[in-house]
């Protein structure tokens, strides 16, 4: 049985990594004043996107979750050939639209699948999963390697989708952004109030940048600090520590708003990557989905990974 993975492309993953194991991205419409963009994970569309500051907090942005008749041709005419089974995974249902839509076209396939199978020469029945990530940024895209790591060894099906079941309450996206007016304006949008209108304004006047944890279907701060830096560091060091305890899974995933090489001179991120190093972790980075962009903002960055340290130190 050929084992297959769908994300959305709001799952923080590398392009090389994604293209190594066939993962499939189901693509999110962006509009930035008239304009609209497609957000694809394609990194040099991303790196021109966020280069051009196209998420700038004066200008009207939102994004638009791909509607139901086109997941299900990108299921159809993509999955359907290549896998026998396709797990899907979606950023919270709680966030979007996608997980019902994506949830709605796998029904929507099962009475037209077997011709499009025919035509690509695979036998025998096709069958899908949608699954809720229940986090954000680079903890959907730790959860979504896991799982293609999983399908890597050849463990069957069901046992992946326990798997993955168990550990998906665990998943953790940490994040520190840098304008917290700017995620105000965006999540009033979207009636997300996990981040106070006073707060914001507070925070902005006084430097103070909240360390935000994406876990759980759920998103609040878990750390107040002053300035960027310091929070980028605590964030870093905070991984360093769940690292060196253990985690669930030999993966940590960073993504940045922006150009992932400046990921590299961030404080803090040297003494993750020579600890993941000694651990024997693999450590994934990529540009952050322009969804995340365009709600947390540019230079926003993001640390994810599977564990059971749940307090934040």
């Amino acid at each position: 049985m050929r084992i297959g993975l769908v994300v959305d492309s709001g799952c923080d993953l590398p392009k090389d990594f994604i293209d190594a194991n066939n993962i499939l991205v189901m693509p999110v419409p962006i509009r930035i004043g008239k304009e609209i963009f497609v957000d694809d994970r394609d990194p040099q569309r991303a790196r021109e996107f966020y280069a051009r500051h196209e998420v700038d907090k004066n200008h009207d942005a939102e994004t638009a979750p791909p509607t139901v008749d086109q997941i299900r041709t990108l299921f159809l005419e993509q999955a359907v050939g290549e896998f026998d089974y396709a797990l899907v995974q979606t950023v919270p249902k709680s966030r979007s639209p996608i997980f019902e839509n994506a949830t709605e076209a796998a029904h929507a396939i099962l009475g037209d699948y077997k011709r499009y199978r025919e035509a690509a020469g695979r036998e025998g029945p096709f069958r899908i999963r949608v699954s809720d990530s229940q986090t954000l940024f680079a903890g959907q895209g730790v959860l979504a390697a896991e799982t293609m790591r999983l399908i890597n060894t050849e463990m069957k099906v069901g046992d992946i989708r326990q798997r993955i079941s168990d550990l998906t309450p665990k998943t953790v996206g940490y994040a520190v952004v840098p304008d917290l007016y700017y995620v105000h304006k965006r999540a009033r949008k979207k009636g997300d109030k996990s981040v106070g209108f006073i707060g914001a304004l507070m925070g902005s006047a006084l430097d103070i940048k909240p360390i935000l944890c994406a876990r759980q279907d759920q998103t609040f701060p878990v750390a107040k600090v002053r300035g960027f830096e310091t929070a980028v560091e605590k964030m870093f060091t905070h991984a360093c520590a769940c690292v060196e305890q253990g985690l669930l899974t030999p993966i940590v995933c960073v993504s940045y708003a922006g150009d992932p090489d400046a990921v590299y001179q961030m404080p803090g991120f040297s003494e993750l990557k020579a600890t993941t190093e000694k651990h024997g972790v693999d450590l994934l980075i990529s540009h952050m989905g322009l969804t995340g962009g365009v709600n947390i903002g540019p230079g926003a960055i993001s640390v994810g990974f599977i564990t059971d340290q749940m307090d934040f130190a």
